[in-house]
């Protein structure tokens, strides 16, 4: 319950830069300070506030936003969950020009990086954020040079990444497993997949697809002492590790020692 400064804000601090954190951008006084750094550019990562006209204007070279996605495609505020929901077997960074849309500014530089079948929210971001950093440091350079060009993006080809909520992430059974299974990995760490197991709210954060099996949606076919298959709309779903309310997140082989789960039990859902 002890508010802490971000890893950011401590190396700011740790090397005596100054540190600004306004509620909001649209107050003229926090425009004028930022305007009176007479700053070349201004780099945007995962900032979550639209920035003003006014203040996109200020830098000389305006402001470069690190965007986890290879644009147009997955505009806003969740690109890396909404890429592995989605089954894209890749994905990547864009560092691109603001202006007063949402994420529709011209393309500066794009990295590319795959979308493993083991990847979840939490490796992907980590993946984007190594990838982003790099490519940032690059872009100022080619900036430097005078060698970045601009790209205008394709809207016909934009989709839109909408923010996560955790009512989408509890688990509707009617839908393949394989879909299923991308919902898993894309809502871990958060929101985090859910159903309702025996009466009780189950986060499943590992699973794997069965595509031999099939039965009555949401039924649970078979015990193993590694997973809980449960029967989907096509296939099955192997849940292999899963967390009850006040619990550790456990290995299938260690939950079921502590949770009755036996073949023919139904996972719900309210959806």
């Amino acid at each position: 319950m002890q508010l802490t400064p971000s890893p950011v804000k401590q190396l700011a601090l740790l090397h005596d830069l100054p540190v600004l954190q306004p509620h909001t951008l649209k107050d003229i006084d926090i425009q004028n300070e930022l305007a009176a750094y007479m700053a070349d550019v201004m780099v945007v990562a995962a900032y979550g506030l639209i920035l003003p006209q006014a203040v996109l204007q200020l830098p000389r070279y305006g402001c470069l936003n690190i965007h986890a996605s290879l644009l147009p495609r997955w505009r806003g505020a969740a690109p890396i969950q909404r890429a592995i929901l989605a089954g894209d077997t890749e994905t990547g960074i864009t560092v691109m020009q603001m202006d007063a849309g949402l994420d529709t500014g011209d393309m500066l530089l794009k990295k590319s990086c795959a979308i493993s079948a083991q990847d979840n929210g939490a490796t992907l971001h980590d993946k984007l954020a190594i990838l982003g950093a790099e490519a940032i440091v690059e872009a100022l350079h080619l900036l430097e040079q005078g060698q970045l060009m601009p790209v205008q993006q394709d809207n016909t080809l934009a989709t839109y990444a909408a923010k996560l909520n955790r009512a989408e992430a509890e688990i509707d059974w009617t839908q393949s497993a394989a879909h299923i299974s991308c919902a898993v990995r894309a809502y871990n760490p958060f929101p985090a997949a859910t159903t309702t197991l025996n009466a009780t709210p189950i986060k499943i954060w590992q699973a794997s697809v069965r595509h031999d099996l099939s039965g009555v949606s949401g039924t649970v076919l078979a015990v193993e002492k590694n997973a809980i298959i449960v029967a989907c709309r096509q296939g099955a779903l192997c849940l292999e590790v899963l967390q009850r309310p006040n619990a550790k997140a456990l290995p299938a082989a260690q939950f079921i020692q502590g949770f009755a789960v036996h073949p023919g039990d139904r996972c719900v859902s309210t959806i």
